[in-house]
């Protein structure tokens, strides 16, 4: 049986975006409330910086335990628990609306375990980025990188669109382009963090990624290996 149309006001939005922005806001509000004190008293006040030195993305760590071939459990997390942890409410608020508007797009294109794995593959490679090309002591937290990977892979989306219609599809990129040049501005007008850096890591992996996870996307590329040794 095929499924009725949706001819709501609203379109329904995928249940693992919207579970993965209420893990984000959630942490984020809790976190919002022992800021005023209003839960976790006088010790609620240091909750967000305790959360940001034990899930933060430190550098510092990431080459320490690349020197040393050690990799605790602790710190692996790191790689991911980052991006579940903002430094303010309006950090986490955008980085939330970038999750429902992007994952939706990319979710009903892709489907959930593709979309959720752009998500994770982002944030990871977006910490990577992050130490080897910035590195110092500033933690990486938030969820942008994860988020500019649903980026990477709309405009993968857009990207093949435009191929089939015969269109430019460096056309398919102004998006990115847009936000990174708005980021790059404020980082050189106010000297702001490089965090910018992994947002382009999480948006190149995101892109490259969904030429794997995409619908077809392993058949596509064994074709071309196969047209390519013939």
């Amino acid at each position: 049986m095929n499924t009725p149309p949706h001819n709501g006001p609203i379109n329904p939005m995928p249940p693992y975006i919207v579970a993965l922005f209420l893990v984000l806001v959630g942490i984020e509000a809790v976190l919002s409330l022992a800021d005023r004190g209003i839960i976790g008293g006088a010790m609620g006040v240091g909750w967000r910086m305790s959360a940001l030195e034990e899930y933060g993305f430190s550098p510092r760590v990431f080459w320490w335990m690349f020197e040393n071939g050690i990799f605790p459990p602790e710190h692996l997390k790191r790689f991911v628990s980052y991006a579940f942890v903002h430094g303010t409410f309006t950090h986490a608020l955008f980085a939330g609306v970038f999750v429902l508007a992007l994952g939706k797009m990319v979710g009903e294109a892709f489907g959930a375990i593709a979309t959720l794995a752009v998500f994770l593959v982002a944030t990871v490679c977006g910490a990577v980025i992050y130490a080897v090309f910035v590195g110092g002591d500033r933690l990486l937290f938030g969820a942008y990188p994860g988020a500019y990977g649903l980026i990477g892979a709309f405009t993968y989306v857009l990207w093949l669109r435009l191929g089939q219609m015969g269109e430019a599809q460096v056309r398919a990129f102004s998006l990115i382009g847009m936000l990174l040049g708005i980021q790059l501005v404020f980082a050189v007008l106010f000297s702001g963090p490089k965090d910018w850096v992994a947002d382009i890591g999480g948006f190149v992996a995101g892109f490259l990624l969904s030429f794997a996870v995409s619908p077809g996307g392993w058949t596509k590329i064994l074709n071309k290996l196969r047209q390519r040794s013939d």
